[in-house]
């Protein structure tokens, strides 16, 4: 099954403007992510949910396909719907959000999160969580965590310490990384939804799903995917790159 890659970047991040177009070895941080999102097995599309036409000028620069969407927009997740409307794409396909600060997306990570929805018809989106090993992520808000029942569907996602350990001992984290996979049926009705409580208060736009009632199944993996916040990010993976190349 043919999957469809689409990155929602915008350029007036209140933390980091322009973020999507940092260099990172040379090249926009926005052309890392179009790369690695290619090199996944079975993708077929790979273009870029944008509402700055400077992002949209690098973009194509460097040969990639960019879709022109309005400014103000809920979330990524509306974003990349209305994106999909544009590429013309059927109910039962296949949409990728991978984020646009994901310089070092791993193209594994997009395979193993399409698994579950190719296997089961009726699963309707899932998204990747990995195991935090680096103390400092656990009380990040930057982070955000998850917790799952015993068949792996999502339960709560929150920028605090989940679980909270009240008579202490040890905890797995788990950190949820921001690349969702959906069916374009199900991604129609998630931008039809109203925004939610908890979606306000968290500002997680996957906790709309969850309010809905709505399954999200978390696939775990060994692959981490730091997402670049800060301009210190930007160094750090630049940094990792070097190192790792």
């Amino acid at each position: 099954m043919s999957l469809h890659v689409i990155i929602p970047a915008r350029y007036g991040s209140s933390r980091f403007p322009g973020k999507p177009l940092t260099l990172i070895q040379g090249k926009p941080m926005i052309q890392h992510v179009m790369e690695r999102a290619g090199q996944a097995e079975n993708v077929e599309t790979v273009a870029v949910a944008t509402d700055d036409e400077r992002i949209k000028e690098a973009v194509e620069a460097f040969g990639g396909r960019a879709i022109m969407t309005p400014a103000k927009m809920r979330t990524g997740s509306d974003r990349v719907a209305l994106a999909a409307g544009e590429l013309g794409l059927g109910p039962d396909e296949l949409v990728i959000n991978v984020q646009g600060d994901q310089p070092l997306l791993p193209p594994a990570l997009i395979d193993q999160i399409a698994a579950p929805m190719q296997k089961e018809p009726d699963l309707d989106m899932a998204t990747p969580v990995v195991v935090i090993t680096r103390p400092e992520e656990i009380d990040d808000p930057n982070h955000v965590k998850a917790v799952m029942d015993q068949k792996g569907n999502a339960l709560y996602f929150s920028r605090q310490a989940i679980p909270y350990p009240r008579d202490g001992g040890e905890v797995t984290y788990y950190k949820h990384l921001g690349v969702y996979i959906y069916r374009k049926s199900f991604l129609d009705r998630f931008q039809e939804f109203e925004s939610g409580r908890l979606e306000n208060i968290e500002k997680l736009e996957q906790l709309r799903t969850l309010e809905q009632g709505c399954t999200i199944r978390l696939v775990v993996s060994t692959w981490d995917s730091p997402e670049v916040d800060r301009p210190e990010d930007a160094k750090r993976v630049e940094e990792l790159m070097a190192r790792t190349g």
